[in-house]
């Protein structure tokens, strides 16, 4: 007995790959066109020398032999400075800057309390990889490094 072909596995398969196809790469290209490209430097000259003046910086801080303790626990920013403390008792700013989302970029600012150590908080879900810096208002150093979060413990966040 012979079944129709609308009945059968094999034309409906060999149907939905283009179709398939074809919504993908719809989707692919909304994409395409909605979307911008954050990442791109338009001035790679200027982005150049912006790496040699933070690569001096870090450099500073190398020399200062800042070393710190960073502690991070639902939006709670806890910083404490082994060695290198700033003198002047300033606030520090720390910095999040997503691997791949700029609008996911953050900056806390860190206030010193009674017992030396720099606190702050942000509202904002940091859970994912993360370049953070770490730098004084005056920007004379500066301490960079790239986080996984969330980190349980206390994470030495040094030059």
């Amino acid at each position: 007995m012979n079944r129709p072909w609308y009945k059968e596995f094999w034309p409906w398969f060999l149907i939905a790959v283009p179709v398939a196809t074809l919504i993908m790469g719809g989707v692919l290209l909304k994409l395409a066109i909605s979307t911008e490209d954050s990442l791109v430097v338009d001035d790679y000259y200027k982005e150049g020398k912006a790496i040699n003046a933070t690569l001096d910086k870090q450099a500073i801080a190398k020399k200062k032999n800042i070393t710190t303790a960073l502690t991070i626990k639902d939006g709670s920013v806890a910083l404490e400075f082994h060695s290198g403390i700033p003198k002047e008792g300033n606030a520090v700013k720390l910095s999040f800057y997503h691997v791949t989302l700029q609008e996911r970029d953050v900056s806390v600012l860190l206030s010193r309390d009674a017992n030396g150590i720099y606190r702050g908080f942000t509202e904002q879900n940091l859970d994912g990889k993360w370049r953070v810096s770490l730098t004084p208002f005056d920007e004379s150093w500066k301490i960079q490094n790239t986080l996984q979060l969330p980190y349980s413990g206390v994470i030495k966040f040094n030059p």
